[in-house]
């Protein structure tokens, strides 16, 4: 379950209803969940509770998707996979897994985005994206001269802005996801403590010492 409450068509906001419509058809979109691509769909219901923060973030995806961008679309999806599997969010890199697909990325390439490095399946602007994605995720906008350079010789201003704001905010849509547990990150911590068997020492490192 989310760490927040849902609102549904009972909060009467117009804007989220005409996308519940297209979503999950005349269901509840809280009581009978499930959207085309299998998620839950408590993604929009969660952001539901704020009706200006759901079509503020929903414009964000109009504005990715308009005809008015000038970076090519691959490489807007490698910027928005590749932030998704690095914050470690399986709904944002599931989704866009599907997203790849539709904008003509091959199954090879789909399959060597967590081991881009090594793949050879790349060309050079495609990896000067996933290394400046990386860089943007990773560490935190600190930005190699030698990547920005690559960058430069192949994308306008205009295109590397685009890029940048874009992979950015699929960075934060996948930390969210993660934090609130939406979607596909609703799971469970996974680095916990394993108990040691009943009767054994607290301490291996303890036992490794006396020898």
């Amino acid at each position: 379950m989310p760490r927040l409450k849902e609102a549904g068509r009972e909060a009467k906001n117009p804007y989220a209803d005409a996308i519940f419509n297209m979503l999950f058809g005349d269901r509840d979109p809280i009581k009978e969940p499930g959207t085309a691509t299998g998620t839950p769909g408590n993604w929009w219901t969660v952001f539901n509770i704020v009706p200006d923060a759901f079509q503020h973030t929903t414009d964000g995806f109009v504005f990715y998707r308009s005809p008015n961008r000038k970076i090519c679309p691959i490489l807007r999806e490698l910027g928005q996979i590749r932030a998704g599997f690095t914050v470690g969010s399986q709904f944002v890199f599931s989704q866009h897994c599907k997203a790849c697909r539709d904008v003509g990325m091959t199954e090879e390439q789909i399959e060597a985005i967590p081991h881009w490095q090594v793949a050879d399946c790349w060309t050079e602007i495609q990896r000067a994206v996933l290394a400046y994605t990386d860089e943007l995720v990773l560490q935190r906008g600190r930005v190699s001269d030698g990547v920005f350079e690559t960058l430069k010789k192949h994308l306008s201003d205009e295109e590397i802005l685009e890029l940048t704001y874009i992979t950015c905010t699929y960075m934060m849509h996948a930390v969210m996801s993660r934090a609130l547990r939406l979607e596909y990150d609703d799971v469970d911590e996974r680095v916990v403590e394993i108990a040691a068997p009943e009767g054994a020492s607290n301490d291996v490192m303890s036992m490794v010492d006396k020898q």
